[in-house]
């Protein structure tokens, strides 16, 4: 596994259809013929949890591969309240996974959700999980108001949780990456990769190199030696070839990164 930058794949980038065909046990395997350090597993695209769950466990503990379970649940409902069954839901579905990190996002979190902070803290130190929070592509969850608001309430809660930097999902909420970049720098504990395009009446994921964003330029904001994971699609008829270049891609602008980061302390 790299040391620095650690290179995984949110496998929903090989396309909903193609994941619910195959299973995530396959797709994780193909990640690490790739050469990924680790995965992402969605909840949403599993068919059966019970039983992919503890297969793709027992497949990552014999391929050396870090594991993020993403659940597709708000942490708070549409009326403010924690959602106590989603996040059971999700820290079972972690464990069963033996992923020590798992992603969502604050779904409907309001001022006076604060209360319900400290029923969080203890449920997280119980289980010994770390909760990485997202900024998803919603106006309640993702415009940078509403992160940094989330968590300023709970660094004051005595709650420090991480936060997943989605590079791409700013656009849908009609934020400037960059602006977020410098902003939720010293909250990032792990990266989304993703470029995006814009089409008529909607924004798109695109592979980073096809971007109309300036993703160098984010990515160089934020800190380094984290995870970056690819969220963008990939696709093509040797798919195990399209994901190693992907890989290699990311691990190399990593690389380039650092020693341009040395050469300005030398």
């Amino acid at each position: 596994m790299s040391p620095f930058n650690p290179i995984l794949i949110s496998l929903s980038s090989f396309g909903a259809a193609e994941v619910r065909r195959h299973g995530q046990l396959w797709f994780t395997r193909l990640a690490h013929g790739a050469g990924a350090d680790g995965v992402e597993i969605r909840g949403e695209l599993l068919a059966r949890p019970a039983a992919e769950l503890p297969a793709i466990a027992a497949a990552a503990r014999e391929l050396s591969l870090e594991l993020v379970y993403s659940s597709p649940q708000g942490l708070w409902s549409a009326n403010a309240e924690l959602d106590s069954d989603a996040l059971d839901d999700a820290l079972r579905s972690a464990a069963l996974l033996g992923a020590p990190r798992m992603k969502m996002s604050i779904g409907g979190y309001r001022a006076q959700s604060w209360s319900t902070l400290a029923t969080l803290k203890q449920r997280l130190r119980a289980e010994n999980m770390e909760l990485v929070i997202e900024n998803d592509q919603t106006a309640g969850a993702g415009t940078l108001t509403a992160v940094l608001n989330f968590f300023d309430a709970a660094g004051n809660a005595d709650l420090h949780l991480g936060m997943t930097f989605d590079m791409g999902n700013w656009h849908w909420t009609g934020e400037c990456p960059l602006q977020a970049a410098q902003e939720c720098a010293p909250l990032v504990s792990y990266v989304h990769c993703k470029g995006v395009q814009r089409q008529p009446q909607r924004w798109v994921a695109v592979p980073l190199a096809d971007s109309a964003a300036p993703w160098r330029a984010v990515l160089r904001e934020l800190p380094a030696n984290v995870p970056w994971a690819i969220e963008y699609p990939l696709m093509g008829d040797d798919l195990e070839a399209v994901t190693r270049r992907e890989v290699a891609a990311l691990r190399n602008l990593a690389a380039g990164f650092r020693t341009a980061a040395q050469g300005a302390l030398a």
